[in-house]
């Protein structure tokens, strides 16, 4: 593990949201998410990122 920001990469970024997905902590999943798509170069790419982790107070949840 690195102790310098910016040697972490989109690849590290996205390791962590799916690691916090999985922890149900979908804010931060979110949060990292971002970070992860403003490193990638690729317009699409960042875009499918942005897509698979949306903000949680605009993903629609049902409940009982």
């Amino acid at each position: 593990m690195t102790r310098d920001l910016g040697d972490l990469t989109a690849a590290d970024y996205l390791e962590a949201a799916r690691e916090m997905t999985a922890a149900n902590r979908p804010y931060l999943a979110h949060l990292l998410a971002e970070e992860a798509a403003d490193r990638t170069a690729d317009p699409a790419t960042a875009a499918g990122i942005r897509a698979s982790y949306s903000h949680p107070s605009t993903a629609r949840q049902e409940s009982d």
